[in-house]
């Protein structure tokens, strides 16, 4: 019997030493890299990315695999046979942790690693099927991934081409300009009805005394942060540009804060412009910046995340900032207030609770805005000053993925398109074709058209629509849900 049980143990550790060190590292490894990109890819597609997760993900792993299955060999020959199990399964399981829950999370990593140590000794000697099954997997999240590489490298930029001269325009006026962005505000004109039916007043009493004009009816041609503002500062239609994902899009956060026509514009005009965020949800995947100076950069962002977690005051930054008042400013601020309801159906509280919880950061998202219009009037009483929201709240629905079901309930569709615009014009010298301010996508170049006293620029309007992408009770596709005028108007878009 201890002769045959002699053989069992050389025969394990045989097992194991056929197993490289740094093939085992690197099956572990590459699902959870492929897997996190094929899910993630519009946040990571870039190559510093790739750099960080082969570094951490691969190539550190084998280094440690191979000094460990070194040193446990040479010193504690008879666990030799649990390091690379051992070390393979935690690390499959860590990393996935990892792709799925950013963070540490003492619990879940304290499961892997009991889970690692059972693995390791009840199935040592199927290291090598566990090694096949890992590339097996990662196989699978490669032909996932393909699609998305092909997308990027055949991204059509076409549509980016503006069909004028507006990035030579020359402004007649200077005035500075601060772009503020509340993320999800419904227009003051929606919150009184459909499924809102919020009282308002006091904030609304409060810029009216404060010069703003507010445009009622205005709304967002895209329903989420990414796409609104893409279409916005492109000052073009995307029509989602090939995406299935009505929220995400290549190459988007680049588009928004990295160079566009908007900032060229003000650029050209002598502007200094500035970005204020408070997350770092418009540059998650490190975009270069194009604004001059940033309250968060790069080096500040992590490489893995989503860009929610963390916040910055942007009232607090906005008072530090110190005005160059030899050079006209441009001010893009941005915060995640009030938002929207849940986003998935596992995690909604339901429609009517969701209502509630979006009126009280609607309440929040006031204060906010008051603090901030405060700040500007004491320090910049002639500025022009405009509060955009990218979208609407989506209340009345249960969860914002609902958005890809066919719906002509004129509620709805105003609940995830309605967005506030209040201006507030210096000496209250408002364009007499400030009626042309109906959707999003023409905010800039209405604006400078009144800067520039040149009308030529309103020969160029995009339509006022609204889309949405659909997979559900009609056939897939991009379809235009609100017309020009705000009426439920579906018709499928072809790119």
């Amino acid at each position: 019997m201890a002769a045959k049980k002699k053989g069992s143990v050389a025969n394990n550790s045989s097992v194991v030493s056929l197993v490289s060190p740094i093939l085992a590292a690197v099956a572990a490894g590459l699902y959870p890299v492929l897997f996190y990109f094929s899910n993630n890819f519009p946040l990571v597609n870039t190559w510093g990315h790739l750099g960080y997760f082969l570094l951490f993900f691969i190539v550190l792993p084998a280094v440690v695999f191979w000094i460990s299955n070194t040193l446990v060999k040479a010193r504690f020959a008879k666990w030799h046979k649990y390091v690379l199990p051992f070390l393979n399964i935690f690390l499959f399981l860590f990393l996935l942790k990892i792709s799925l829950y950013a963070g540490i999370q003492r619990k879940m990593i304290a499961g892997v690693f009991v889970i690692s140590v059972v693995v390791a000794y009840f199935l040592n000697t199927h290291l090598k099927k566990i090694i096949v099954l890992q590339f097996l997997l990662a196989a699978m999240a490669f032909l996932t991934l393909i699609p998305k590489l092909y997308e990027l490298v055949s991204y059509d930029a076409s549509w980016t081409q503006l069909p004028d001269s507006i990035d030579e325009t020359q402004f007649k006026q200077r005035p500075n300009v601060y772009f503020i962005q509340p993320d999800g505000y419904v227009n003051f004109s929606e919150l009184k009805k459909g499924y809102y039916k919020v009282e308002n007043s006091v904030f609304e009493n409060f810029v009216s005394k404060k010069g703003f004009t507010h445009y009622p009816n205005f709304r967002s041609n895209y329903a989420s942060t990414l796409t609104s503002n893409s279409a916005t500062f492109m000052m073009k239609h995307h029509y989602y540009n090939g995406s299935d994902n009505f929220s995400e899009g290549f190459k988007m956060r680049k588009q928004i804060v990295g160079k566009n026509p908007v900032l060229s514009v003000f650029k050209n005009n002598g502007y200094q412009t500035n970005l204020l965020v408070e997350n770092d949800y418009l540059l998650v995947n490190k975009p270069t910046l194009g604004f001059d100076t940033s309250n968060l950069t790069a080096d500040d962002v992590p490489y893995i995340g989503t860009g929610l977690l963390g916040s910055n005051d942007v009232v607090s930054d906005l008072k530090n900032h110190t005005l160059n008042k030899n050079q006209p400013q441009f001010f893009f601020i941005e915060f995640l207030m009030p938002s929207h309801i849940a986003v998935n159906a596992n995690v909604t509280k339901g429609a009517a609770a969701e209502r509630e919880l979006w009126i009280d950061r609607l309440m929040i998202a006031n204060e906010k805005l008051t603090q901030i219009l405060q700040t500007i009037e004491v320090n910049d009483p002639n500025a022009l000053v405009i509060i955009m929201a990218d979208h609407g709240g989506f209340v009345g629905m249960e969860y914002t993925q609902e958005i890809y079901k066919k719906t002509e309930n004129r509620d709805l569709l105003h609940s995830m398109f309605s967005a506030n615009l209040l201006i507030k014009w210096p000496e209250n010298n408002r364009p007499e074709f400030d009626n042309s301010f109906k959707s999003s996508v023409n905010l800039f170049r209405i604006l400078f058209a009144h800067l520039s006293e040149d009308t030529n620029l309103l020969k160029h309007l995009e339509m006022d629509s609204s889309y949405t992408i659909l997979n559900e009770g009609v056939e897939t596709g991009i379809y235009q849900c609100l017309d020009g005028k705000g009426g439920v108007a579906f018709e499928s878009i072809e790119n």
